[in-house]
C-alpha cells in the first residue's frame, strides 16, 4: 500500500521541479506548519471508557487560515492526515479562494457506534483540539463518515467554550445553525461542472456518455444524479461492499434509496454484482473514483478504458498511474481541481457566516461555476503549454500561488 503522504511530497516535488522553485521554499512546503495528536476519552453506552487517537494537521496558513475536514474511519492514520492537508493546501490555492489547508480524523469505527457515543467523541474530540480552531485561525468540515449532525455538536462545543455564536468556526452545518444552501451536494456539482467542460475539450457529448462511479457515499450518489441529470447513461456503481452493473443505465436515485434501506448498493434488482476491481477497469467515457485513496495504481491503470477520469475522492490515482492514463491520452479532472466544490461552497458557507447575511442555492451556484471553470480553464492551458498531464498542471498553479505567498511573507523570527 502507498503511503499517502509519501505521494503527496512526491507530487509536490514534481510540480517543484516544473517550477524551479528553489530548494528552501521547497523544504518549507514539504512539512506541515502544525501537528495536534490529542486523546479522547469517551463513556461508552456499556458504561465504559474508551479511549480514542485523533488528529489536527495544519499543513500552510500563508495564504489565509487553515480549512480542511474531519474523518471518522477505523483506519486513519497520521501520515494520512498529514497527506489530506497538504492535498488542501493545493485544492483551495488552485481555486484561488484565500485559505490554507488542513485536516483532522479520529481512529475509529463510526458504524459500530450509537448516536450518544458519536456526540460524545465529537465534543470531546472538538473540545481537545479547540485551542488551535477558529474563524480566523482553522475552519474544520465534514469529511469520510462525519456530516453535518456532528458538525453542528462540534460548533456548539466551541461556542459553549467561547460563550457567544461563532457560525463561522466550522462549515457543512445544518442551514438551520448557519450552514449555506447547496453545500450539501457543492463537492459532485463542482465535478459535474468541470466534467462539462472538459466534455467540450474532447468534443464529447454528454447526452450520449457512459459514466461509472466508484464510492457512493455524499460525492458519488450525488455525482451520478448530476451525470444522469445531464444526460449521461451511469452504468455501474459501487461501495465498500461491491458493485452493481447495467450496460442499459442505472437510476442514480434508487439506487440510493435502496443503500438507505439495505447499506449497501449490492443486491440492486436489475443488475449484476461486480468488484470495485472490475468497476474500475469497465468501458465507459467517465469515471468518477468517488471512495478512498490509491485506487488507480501502476498495476491496473493499463487497464483503465475511460476518456475522462473524474477524481472525487482525494488521492485516488498514484503518480505512475498518472503516467499511464496520460499516455493513453485519459483526460485527468485532478482531485485538487475536481472535488474542490466542497471546499469552495464551504467558503461561501464561512462568509455568510462573518457577514451574517445568507445567500439563495441560485448565487451560490453560480459563484461556484465561475471560480471551477476559471479554475479548470487555467489549469488545462498550464497542461498544454508545458505538455503535461492535468494533475501537475493543476500543482503548478497551486504550488506557484503558495510558493508566492511564502516568499513575500518571509519567515519570521
Amino acid at each position: 500500500m502507498n503511503n499517502s503522504y509519501e505521494e503527496a511530497v512526491k507530487q509536490l516535488e514534481v510540480a517543484a521541479v516544473k517550477l524551479k522553485l528553489d530548494a528552501d521554499t521547497l523544504e518549507i512546503l514539504k512539512h506541515p506548519q502544525r501537528i495536534l495528536i490529542v486523546s479522547i476519552p469517551v463513556r461508552m453506552d456499556n458504561g465504559r471508557i474508551k479511549v480514542f487517537t485523533g488528529f489536527r494537521v495544519q499543513h500552510s496558513s500563508h495564504r489565509g487560515p487553515t480549512k480542511g475536514g474531519i474523518r471518522y474511519h477505523p483506519d486513519v492514520t497520521l501520515d494520512e492526515i498529514k497527506a489530506l492537508s497538504m492535498w488542501m493546501t493545493w485544492k483551495t490555492a488552485v481555486v484561488g479562494i484565500p485559505y490554507g489547508g488542513a485536516k483532522g480524523g479520529i481512529i475509529c469505527n463510526p458504524k459500530e457506534m450509537s448516536q450518544g457515543e458519536l456526540e460524545r467523541l465529537s465534543r470531546r474530540y472538538f473540545f481537545e483540539i479547540s485551542s488551535i480552531i477558529g474563524p480566523e485561525r482553522d475552519i474544520p468540515a465534514p469529511d469520510v463518515y462525519t456530516n453535518p449532525q456532528i458538525m453542528a455538536w462540534m460548533a456548539d462545543t466551541y461556542e459553549m467554550i467561547r460563550g457567544y455564536s461563532t457560525p463561522g468556526v466550522i462549515t457543512g452545518k445544518p442551514i438551520e445553525i448557519g450552514g449555506s444552501e447547496g453545500r450539501v451536494e457543492a463537492t459532485a456539482r463542482g465535478l459535474k461542472i468541470c466534467i462539462e467542460v472538459a466534455a467540450k475539450k474532447l468534443n464529447l457529448n454528454l447526452k450520449t456518455a457512459t459514466a461509472v462511479v466508484q464510492g457512493y457515499g455524499n460525492a458519488g450518489s450525488y455525482a451520478a444524479r448530476f451525470l444522469n441529470e445531464v444526460g449521461c447513461k451511469v452504468i455501474a456503481v459501487s461501495d465498500s461492499k461491491g458493485g452493481i452493473l447495467n450496460e442499459y443505465g442505472l437510476d442514480p436515485k434508487a439506487v440510493l434509496k435502496h443503500k438507505e434501506e439495505t447499506t449497501s448498493v449490492t443486491g440492486f434488482e436489475d443488475a449484476e454484482t461486480i468488484t470495485n476491481e472490475q468497476l474500475l477497469e469497465l468501458k465507459c467515457d467517465i469515471l468518477v473514483p468517488a471512495a478512498l485513496e490509491n485506487q488507480i495504481t501502476i498495476d491496473n491503470a493499463a487497464n483503465v478504458k475511460c476518456k475522462i477520469l473524474a477524481e472525487a475522492a482525494n488521492g485516488p490515482t498514484t503518480t505512475e498511474a498518472d503516467d499511464i492514463l496520460y499516455k493513453k491520452k485519459t483526460l485527468l479532472i485532478p482531485d485538487i481541481l475536481g472535488n474542490a466544490g466542497g471546499v469552495t461552497v464551504s467558503y461561501f458557507e464561512w462568509v455568510q457566516n462573518l457577514q451574517r447575511y445568507y445567500w439563495s442555492e441560485e448565487r451560490v451556484n453560480q459563484e461556484l461555476k465561475e471560480i471551477i471553470t476559471r479554475a479548470f480553464e487555467e489549469t488545462y492551458k498550464i497542461s498544454m503549454k508545458e505538455q503535461v498531464n492535468m494533475r501537475i498542471a493543476a500543482y503548478m498553479l497551486a504550488v506557484g500561488r503558495v510558493a508566492s505567498a511564502l516568499k513575500l511573507r518571509g519567515i519570521w523570527p
